[in-house]
């Protein structure tokens, strides 16, 4: 059962447009033009040549340009959802938030705390909707396990676990020439400690200490390409959790999430894709998933879902979600813990959290 969100009817419009071409915006596009009613894909925008009239072709649409600038200019236009590179995500945020649009930002949302403190106030000075894409809060599974907690059934929240292991990533991006230091913090398991936070909904990490290396890909260590990494995060409620990654899953696409509590546990996520194997003379056999946007294709629908009534409320076409959205907060938290993880592996030591902190760069 998928944890669905309603979009509005299909006579009431929602238009949203979408900010880099590039593999994760071309699904969230192919999700906007195909999968919600009542939400129309309005136009398309990526730097790259060719890149947005490619995908417009493609989906059928008619607006495609090379720049943003003309997304945000458009009367026609109430949402952009941003999946440009994370280097620029504050800057779209900013231009998006005094044009009025409402925002939806893949993860991180900014490449410090300073610059996305700066993006999100322009979000509230503008009193326009932010939302960024932490797709578990969405996810059916990772949503029932967050309503037992929720529900008392854990008791006080003890510990907690959350891995991401990608099949072949740093090879895939080291092949291609795309070293991005720090990724595995900021762009793979900032979804892990947003996960944990959820989690533990209320109290906050007062300590960080991260070990990583390059196991997988070592020729790649000093570009800064670190494709292993365990990181144990202390919260303020004496809570302890542990978030892992790897960019080697031979077996597959791989997300799990475990709380445990003084009264049971709860878990998360499963790398098999069906509930159906073989057993021979060879052993066990089950398919397992090899990409995320198969794993999670019904959470990345119900967010945007989510974001479309957002839209749609602020328009006067229907109610708000019920449930809470992923915004300016949730952001700052998981991008402080990602920030918190690189110190940690410059130094080798735990990272005390303050309850304000506005510096660090990556």
């Amino acid at each position: 059962m998928s944890y669905s969100l309603e979009v509005p009817p299909a006579k009431e419009t929602i238009r949203i447009a979408v900010i880099g071409c590039g593999w994760i915006g071309a699904f969230h596009a192919r999700t906007l033009a195909g999968h919600l009613p009542g939400v129309r894909l309005e136009a398309l925008a990526d730097p790259a040549p060719g890149a947005a009239a490619a995908l417009a072709a493609e989906l059928g649409i008619s607006k495609h340009t090379t720049d943003p600038a003309d997304l945000f200019a458009d009367p026609d236009i109430d949402g952009v959802l941003i999946a440009a590179p994370s280097a620029v995500h504050s800057a779209l945020i900013v231009q998006a938030a005094a044009a009025g649009k409402h925002i939806f930002c893949e993860k991180p949302a900014g490449h410090g705390l300073e610059e996305l403190h700066a993006a999100l106030d322009a979000v509230e000075r503008a009193g326009v909707e932010f939302q960024i894409g932490f797709n578990r809060r969405f996810a059916s599974d990772f949503a029932e396990a967050k309503k037992r907690i929720q529900a008392g059934d854990l008791g006080e929240v003890q510990l907690m676990r959350s891995l991401t292991r990608d099949p072949g990533v740093a090879e895939g991006i080291a092949n291609a020439g795309h070293i991005k230091p720090n990724t595995i913090f900021t762009e793979t398991l900032i979804h892990d400690f947003d996960a944990l936070n959820w989690y533990n909904e209320g109290a906050r990490v007062t300590e960080v200490r991260a070990i990583a290396d390059a196991l997988v890909e070592p020729g790649y260590r000093e570009a800064g390409l670190l494709d292993t990494a365990v990181v144990t995060l202390r919260y303020d409620n004496g809570a302890i959790a542990v978030a892992e990654a790897s960019f080697s899953a031979l077996y597959g696409y791989d997300v799990r999430g475990e709380i445990f509590g003084s009264a049971g546990m709860a878990v998360a996520g499963n790398p098999v894709q069906l509930h159906s194997g073989s057993y021979t003379a060879a052993g066990a056999l089950a398919p397992t998933t090899r990409v995320n946007t198969e794993l999670f294709a019904q959470a990345y629908r119900d967010e945007l879902a989510h974001f479309a009534r957002l839209i749609a409320a602020r328009k006067g076409l229907g109610e708000a979600p019920t449930v809470p959205t992923p915004g300016a907060q949730a952001a700052i938290d998981a991008l402080e813990i990602a920030l918190a993880c690189v110190e940690s592996v410059r130094t080798g030591a735990p990272v005390v959290l303050e309850r304000e902190t506005t510096g660090g760069v990556l």
